[in-house]
């Protein structure tokens, strides 16, 4: 199994040191994870001591692959302020993640009251669209919990989530991108895996590659609820998986 959705630095919280990220494949060795992504959030991929990240590459404990990942916010008009070195070989591969829509940082606790300040159809149309940018935008190799929008449990009511994101799928497709099936949902109000089955199905039927991620913060969050993220992805159809190196993409069994 892997896991491509790891951040050891969490939101700043915590220190890029040999102890605490042995202490992550050590969990990853406990709960079956093979290969690991590191992945920080944009802004704090400075903190990351590549001297440790490489001693631990090369270390090869438990037999753990580890791969280097970042995790970048999209933004719309605000490309160009995005590190360059993104675009190097030094990461492994980069999510694209949508976590504000219009400057509101939807997915925070503070600013959940703005589902009930937004008509909840033009959330989500404008989260697709905003999505849908970023696919075009060239700058990712896999697509991160594209459907995070529904964290707090709402949902459209003029056409269903997949009916919006349908297009945004088909944009996936033709850039060559994957999509993480992340089950961090599970451990939200929302209760579901990013992304809904429904949305899985249609990847599927699009020939859509996917790789897998936890979201982990902790050391005991890397691999929690990838059994049923998982399973989710072998119900649609998927038999196989993606892996990265360099930025290049593999495919390999999907297993556990």
């Amino acid at each position: 199994m892997l896991d491509y959705h790891v951040h050891a630095l969490a939101h700043g919280e915590y220190s890029y040191t040999q102890d605490w990220i042995d202490s992550y494949l050590d969990w990853a060795y406990q709960v079956g994870v093979h290969e690991i992504g590191f992945c920080e959030h944009d802004e704090f991929a400075p903190l990351v001591d590549m001297e440790v990240y490489h001693s631990i590459r090369g270390s090869a404990r438990h037999d753990i692959r580890v791969r280097l990942g970042i995790e970048m916010d999209f933004v719309p008009d605000r490309e160009e302020v995005m590190p360059k070195s993104i675009q190097t070989d030094n990461y492994d591969y980069i999510i694209g993640s949508v976590h504000f829509v219009d400057g509101w940082g939807f997915d925070h606790p503070d600013h959940r009251s703005g589902y009930d300040e937004r008509d909840i159809d033009e959330i989500y149309r404008r989260y697709a669209e905003i999505l849908m940018l970023s696919t075009a935008s060239r700058r990712f190799d896999i697509v991160g919990h594209i459907d995070l929008i529904k964290i707090w449990g709402h949902r459209p009511r003029l056409k269903s989530a997949l009916a919006y994101l349908d297009p945004v799928l088909k944009s996936i497709k033709y850039h060559g991108l994957a999509v993480e099936i992340n089950s961090s949902g599970l451990r939200k109000p929302v209760g579901e895996i990013y992304p809904s089955p429904d949305i899985v199905e249609r990847m599927y039927d699009y020939n859509i590659p996917v790789t897998l991620g936890s979201d982990a913060h902790h050391p005991r969050q890397v691999g929690l609820g990838l059994v049923e993220a998982y399973r989710c992805a072998r119900r649609a159809g998927y038999q196989r998986c993606v892996s990265f190196e360099r930025r290049v993409m593999t495919v390999a069994p999907l297993k556990y």
